[in-house]
């Protein structure tokens, strides 16, 4: 099946409520610490090398960044990267102005369809992915967690921390939350995250 991201543009970066697109269209937001590998595992999504931009630096994504899905056949869709968290340099008053407006978003945005928290998966649901996760429930949105790096465990690590992750997710979300093991350096899951996605979005 051929890829629904391919196409994907970067449109604009929000650092204020009022910079987000007309709350019209369709959207799927990505979370997770700043070091989870989020861009990379955007990346790999779209398989595109450089459209979410990463960087040895943690915590570079520093608003909310839009990505079209394919400005051609879907402009109202898109792809939504929010801050990084947990990275110790990133001054206080942007780590509340980040929070404060990450808030606003989730409580207020009516045009979003799902959240993707991507977590390392040798440090699965830290207190921010859970907080996240929160959020979704809230709403009553779907969400689904990418256990990146997994590529870096044997298939029988990987497997024991899936099943506890899951195990720990039915006992406080129910039924609303997926999880799965994913790597963008060796494509393992995307076919899977890519699928849950564009259901998402109606692709």
């Amino acid at each position: 099946m051929a890829n629904p991201f391919a196409s994907a543009t970067y449109v604009l970066a929000a650092h204020l409520p009022r910079q987000l697109p007309p709350d019209t269209v369709r959207e799927v937001a990505f979370a997770g610490r700043s070091n989870a590998g989020k861009s990379t595992a955007l990346n790999a999504l779209c398989h595109q090398n450089r459209l979410a931009k990463t960087s040895k630096t943690p915590g570079r994504t520093q608003q909310l960044v839009y990505f079209q899905v394919n400005p051609d056949k879907h402009p109202d869709k898109y792809l939504v990267d929010l801050p990084g968290y947990g990275y110790a340099k990133v001054p206080e008053d942007l780590r509340a102005h980040w929070l404060k407006f990450i808030n606003t978003y989730f409580e207020t945005r009516a045009s979003l369809a799902g959240l993707v928290v991507v977590m390392d998966v040798r440090h699965p649901l830290r207190e921010y992915d859970l907080q996240m996760l929160s959020y979704a429930k809230s709403r009553g949105l779907p969400a689904h967690c990418l256990l990146t790096k997994s590529d870096k465990l044997g298939r029988g690590e990987q497997a024991k921390i899936l099943a506890a992750v899951r195990k720990q997710l039915k006992e406080e979300f129910g039924d609303a939350v997926g999880a799965q093991l994913y790597s963008g350096d060796s494509k393992l899951g995307v076919d899977e995250a890519r699928a849950v996605v564009a259901r998402w979005l109606g692709l």
